[in-house]
């Protein structure tokens, strides 16, 4: 909890039918990326969907919004990373999005200040990403020091510049340069969240 504007990481396990209480936030970019199962959502504009595996929903709540997340299954559990970013700016009007997952390998950009590459546009000079990687493959990324990074091991084990990673181990990088060479590692691809941050 608190790395830089990235202040909450959370990870949860819903059982079927169960939920989480109808809560109230405000002035937070709230992201809630689905790991397996379906999320069941709704908020105080009426919106109503459900969030499957692999898709991203995004909450400007903005001068405060109301919502209510709970497992849309009765059978399947269902398994949730919520990430909270603090907003550029306060009291704008409430907002939301999905990030449909992409089929494939490589890096997924799922949000972004400008909405580039079909990303969902938020508030916050921030960048998520999303790295599924193959047993053996490698991907390259560059450390700028005048930005913030935190890696997510989502699901799967990968090795980052060397070091063994498993599905819940993170990694935060503040005023650091170079390369970072993430590698698949284990029998399954490797899900990865890259949070590229403000200083």
């Amino acid at each position: 909890m608190g790395f830089g504007v990235l202040r909450v990481l959370n990870e949860d396990r819903l059982a079927p039918g169960a939920g989480f209480a109808p809560c109230r936030r405000a002035n937070m970019e709230v992201f809630t990326y689905v790991l397996s199962g379906a999320l069941a959502h709704r908020d105080s504009s009426g919106a109503e969907r459900v969030i499957r595996a692999g898709d991203l929903l995004w909450l400007g709540t903005g001068h405060g919004m109301q919502y209510h997340h709970f497992n849309a299954s009765d059978a399947e559990p269902l398994h949730i990373l919520q990430a909270w970013l603090q907003p550029d700016r306060v009291n704008a009007e409430p907002a939301s999005g999905i990030r449909k997952a992409a089929p494939g390998h490589g890096w997924e950009l799922l949000a972004s200040p400008d909405g580039e590459d079909d990303s969902i546009a938020i508030r916050q000079d921030a960048r998520l990403c999303h790295l599924r990687v193959a047993p053996g493959a490698a991907e390259v990324r560059s450390l700028e020091p005048s930005r913030r990074y935190w890696l997510h091991v989502a699901t799967g084990a990968a090795i980052v510049n060397g070091r063994d990673l498993f599905a819940g181990d993170a990694l935060g990088f503040t005023g650091e340069s170079g390369r970072l060479e993430l590698a698949g590692a284990g029998a399954t691809p490797a899900g990865l969240l890259w949070f590229d941050l403000p200083a």
